[in-house]
């Protein structure tokens, strides 16, 4: 499914709708980024709302908003929690 996750399975950060509510499960990046991305917040069983994927996803980690690029997005493996808000 383009945009979603199917169901409770994992996918990648890069095909979930802005406004969802995701668990990041699984970093599949090299050592030093996965280093990185534990430091800046986005380490395993973390909690993360995805609140735009446009140029950059933009992502709200611990009060914070930490953009990341597509690629990026695609080796984060997350597992949705809430689907995204309908638009008003």
């Amino acid at each position: 499914m383009d945009g979603q996750c199917a169901g409770a399975s994992l996918c990648p950060l890069s095909q979930v709708q802005p406004g969802a509510v995701v668990c990041i499960k699984q970093l599949s990046t090299s050592p030093d980024v996965t280093g990185r991305l534990r430091e800046l917040g986005l380490g395993e069983e973390q909690k993360i709302k995805l609140l735009s994927r446009q140029a950059n996803f933009i992502c709200q980690v611990c009060n914070a908003r930490l953009g990341i690029s597509e690629q990026l997005a695609k080796n984060i493996l997350v597992e949705p929690l809430s689907d995204p808000a309908p638009a008003a």
